[in-house]
C-alpha cells in the first residue's frame, strides 16, 4: 500500500486527491447502466422517485437542482418511455404527482445491481486489508457529508 503520511495528508492536498479519485469513480460508475438511452440526468429523477416516492415537478427541479424547463423536458422523455407516469395531486388540483412505473422501477434496480457488481468485482481485486481501509473511507465519506 502506499505511504499516504505527511504531506499527502494534509487537507488541502487530500482534498484534491480525494476530489479527483471520487470524480473518475463517479464517471466510471455512471457508465454501468442498463438502457444506454437514459441520460445521468433522467437516471437520477428515476432514483429520486423510487427513493422518495411520488414528487412535483417543482419538487424533483429543486432536489436535482435544476431549473424547472429542463425537468419538464426530463419528465415527458420518462413519460414518453413509460418509466415515469403522472398522477391528479390530491389536494390541489392545479398540481400533478410525477411517480415511477414498474418498468421505471425495473430500470433503477438493473443499474443499481450493475453498479454494484462493477464495483464488487473491482474490490475483489484488492487484499483484505485494502477493502479495510476502503471500508473506514466509507464511513467516513458518509461522515463529510452528513447534513
Amino acid at each position: 500500500m502506499p505511504d499516504v503520511s505527511g504531506a499527502a495528508c494534509r487537507p488541502a492536498s487530500l482534498a484534491g486527491d480525494l476530489r479527483v479519485a471520487l470524480t473518475h469513480t463517479v464517471r466510471r460508475l455512471r457508465m454501468e447502466r442498463s438502457d444506454e438511452t437514459i441520460t445521468d440526468g433522467q437516471y437520477a429523477v428515476l432514483a429520486a422517485l423510487s427513493n422518495r416516492g411520488a414528487m412535483t415537478p417543482s419538487a424533483l427541479a429543486e432536489h436535482e437542482h435544476v431549473q424547472p424547463p429542463p425537468m419538464t423536458r426530463t419528465l415527458n422523455a420518462l413519460v414518453a418511455a413509460g418509466l415515469v407516469q403522472r398522477e391528479e395531486h390530491p389536494t390541489d388540483r392545479r398540481q400533478v404527482l410525477m411517480s415511477i412505473t414498474e418498468a421505471g422501477e425495473a430500470e433503477v434496480r438493473e443499474t443499481r445491481r450493475r453498479r454494484n457488481a462493477w464495483l464488487a468485482d473491482r474490490l475483489a481485486e484488492l487484499d483484505p486489508a485494502e477493502r479495510e481501509v476502503l471500508a473506514q473511507a466509507a464511513v467516513l465519506l458518509r461522515k463529510l457529508v452528513a447534513p
